[in-house]
C-alpha cells in the first residue's frame, strides 16, 4: 500500500515566500510525500476549506502554514475561523509571518494556533525552516478530519 501523502495549504501573498515553499519540499525529497495547495489571501484560505467556488473539489488538509499578513482576510481571522469550526478545528496550522511582535503571537496561540514561527530574513534559512516543519508533521501523528 502506497503511504498517504500530507495534504499542506500554504496560505501565503508572498510570491518569493511560496517559491522557497516548493524548492524546500524539492531539496528535502518530499514532493512525492506531500501535496502542497497554494492560496494567496485569507478569502481564498477559506473558500477553500468550506470548498466554495474554484475550490468545490478542495481536499480536506493534513496541515496549513498561515500567514497573518493577508490581503482580504486576515490570517488571525483565518485561524479564528478554522479553530471556531467543528469540522476543521483538529486541522494543525503553524503561522509563518514576518510579525515578531509578541501580540501576534500571543493571540495565534489563544486561537488554537499549533506553532508560530516568524521568517528568518535569508532564502536559505526560511527553506530550512519550511523542510523542518514539514518533516516533524510528516512523522506526526495527525488526529482523524471531521
Amino acid at each position: 500500500m502506497k503511504p498517504k501523502k500530507l495534504k499542506i495549504l500554504l496560505v501565503e501573498d508572498n510570491e518569493d515566500d511560496i517559491l522557497i515553499a516548493e524548492r524546500a519540499l524539492t531539496k528535502a525529497n518530499m514532493k512525492d510525500k506531500t501535496e502542497l495547495f497554494i492560496v494567496r489571501d485569507g478569502q481564498e484560505a477559506l473558500d477553500f476549506l468550506y470548498r466554495q467556488g474554484k475550490h468545490a473539489n478542495a481536499p480536506r488538509p493534513d496541515l496549513i502554514l498561515l500567514d497573518l499578513r493577508l490581503p482580504k482576510v486576515s490570517g488571525h481571522e483565518v485561524l479564528q475561523r478554522i479553530k471556531g469550526d467543528e469540522q476543521l478545528r483538529r486541522i494543525p496550522v503553524i503561522v509563518l509571518t514576518i510579525s515578531a511582535a509578541e501580540e501576534d503571537m500571543v493571540k495565534a496561540y489563544d486561537s488554537g494556533a499549533s506553532g508560530y514561527i516568524t521568517k528568518p530574513p535569508t532564502s536559505a534559512e526560511f527553506a530550512r525552516v519550511i523542510e523542518t516543519v514539514l518533516d516533524y508533521w510528516r512523522i506526526s501523528e495527525l488526529p482523524p478530519q471531521g
